[in-house]
């Protein structure tokens, strides 16, 4: 089962055990693939392409709690929160800072970098290492200045 099939078989559950949290956020995500499939003329899209589609959303309701909590609006923050744990059901469990950090290192000395010159390098390198897996490219750049910067 595809994961776009997945999420309209969740849909379906959830419309008829009448979970309107689950029912609205699937929706959402069920409207953003629709959305995609519209634009590039597919009659379906492949799981990396729903994968993305669902990280981005989760990334921007992660954000977007965070926001809400700045502003001192935790009633909001919780909704955007409720929904991104609702989507990371269909993320694979993010790589840890761990294992990025030994990757980093493993790249740093693989690539010989030297410098705040060569991250684009050892970036390259980490991100294809985890192509495919649920990886925050921020923690990744942030990982890889220190590292850069300490040699």
């Amino acid at each position: 089962m595809t994961l776009q099939e997945t999420i309209n078989s969740d849909l379906k559950t959830a419309l008829k055990a009448k979970d309107e949290k689950v029912l609205g956020t699937l929706r959402l995500m069920k409207a953003e693939i629709q959305y995609e499939l519209t634009k590039t003329g597919a009659s379906e899209l492949s799981d990396t392409a729903v994968m993305q589609i669902l990280k981005s959303n989760y990334k921007r309701r992660k954000d977007t709690a965070l926001e809400y909590d700045k502003a001192k609006r935790p009633d909001l923050s919780s909704k955007e929160i409720e929904e991104a744990e609702i989507i990371s059901r269909y993320i694979p469990k993010e790589v840890s800072e761990e294992e990025i950090n030994i990757a980093v290192k493993e790249a740093v000395t693989q690539l010989g970098a030297s410098g705040p010159q060569d991250m684009g390098k050892v970036m390259g390198n980490v991100m294809a290492k985890f192509k495919g897996q649920n990886i925050d490219g921020s923690k990744v750049s942030s990982l890889v200045k220190q590292a850069l910067s300490a040699s």
